[in-house]
């Protein structure tokens, strides 16, 4: 799943180039080369199904060549994560009745990449004979309010029944939650055979399930384009998680720990990044640093940074756009964008 804009990582990421197509690690490789990469170690490359926003289709195919054009699904609206991942259930339909789906988005973090390609395994392997939804949990290393969370059964396993699925919660919730040891961060990768998410669609999605079923010739085919074109901007928008997770009774999780994080803000990223003495953070550029602690800076690389007196921000310039603004108050860059949207028409955005 590539189709986000990534408005919390404003302004590095912009919606001409959104964060998944971003090298943010000054590694040479974006998050959307970095998660083709770890998913083709399981996956022939042929195999693979990039779903996303039409406008970012050549920026998909120039960072992964390896792709055919046929191979990226592209929605001509935003319509959250449910009806993307219908429009590639109907397409693998339309080529095959056997399957075995992982479902990623494409803008993650993995440090761990041997213990994550070995929880896949493990998926794979209950999901294939399972008539079971499978979800991967984290186990959560703080209190955390930006993820959602999951509740799992009891039981010996690492593979449990689902209680509840929980969204971000408030910090003293997320305390509890991080205390008892009994919620795991919901991970937001998915794994399930062809046919438990179609049954799974039709029972709880029958609106968005019907509105595919109409095109069933279409899948795999050159009138395709056209059918999702005409179609899509009646599906509902609406998350897998609300749509199908939360009322599906043979949800799964499988406890894990792979090193993961969703990379959703940058605060998530300062935690992830090497940090000096003082607890700053510099990515891709040179700063200097007076009387200055736990601060995050990101400017092109070939710009010097000389900060004095300043605690605790957050300090990012991309293209025409400066932000500075307090790590605490990060939630507040999306209201930020559309603020600037608003008062300078889009022209920063």
């Amino acid at each position: 799943m590539a189709g986000g804009v990534g408005s919390r990582f404003w302004p590095f990421s912009r919606n001409n180039k959104p964060k998944q197509f971003l090298d943010f690690f000054g590694t040479g490789r974006s998050l959307i080369q970095m998660t083709f990469d770890r998913m083709t170690h399981l996956v022939p490359p042929e195999n693979v199904l990039i779903v996303s926003n039409i406008i970012y289709k050549d920026l998909i195919l120039e960072q992964l060549p390896q792709l055919k054009p046929s191979q990226v699904l592209l929605e001509p609206n935003r319509r959250n994560t449910a009806p993307c991942i219908a429009y590639a259930v109907n397409r693998i339909k339309a080529v095959t009745n056997k399957a075995n789906i992982i479902v990623a988005p494409s803008d993650h973090l993995i440090t761990k990449e041997i213990d994550f390609l070995d929880t896949l395994k493990t998926g794979i392997d209950f999901i294939e004979n399972n008539d079971c939804l499978l979800t991967l949990g984290i186990k959560p290393s703080r209190p955390e309010t930006g993820y959602g969370y999951i509740q799992i059964d009891d039981g010996e396993t690492n593979l449990r029944r689902v209680k509840t699925f929980t969204e971000k919660p408030n910090l003293e919730l997320a305390k509890i939650f991080f205390e008892t040891g009994e919620f795991f961060w919901n991970s937001g990768i998915f794994l399930w055979n062809l046919q438990t998410i179609d049954k799974a669609f039709k029972e709880l999605l029958p609106d968005v399930a019907s509105k595919f079923e109409a095109g069933k010739t279409a899948f795999n085919t050159d009138g395709e384009q056209d059918f999702i074109d005409g179609m899509y901007a009646t599906c509902p928008n609406i998350s897998i998680d609300y749509g199908i997770m939360e009322k599906a009774d043979n949800v799964h999780v499988l406890c894990s720990d792979f090193g993961w994080s969703d990379l959703g803000t940058w605060g998530s990223l300062y935690d992830l990044s090497p940090k000096d003495d003082h607890q700053n953070v510099s990515l891709k550029c040179e700063t200097v640093f007076y009387e200055s602690n736990d601060n995050i800076v990101a400017l092109p690389s070939n710009k010097l940074a000389v900060i004095e007196n300043l605690n605790g921000y957050i300090v990012a310039e991309s293209d025409n756009v400066l932000l500075i603004c307090r790590k605490e108050e990060e939630q507040r860059i999306r209201q930020f964008v559309n603020d600037v949207n608003v008062k300078y028409d889009g022209k920063y955005n």
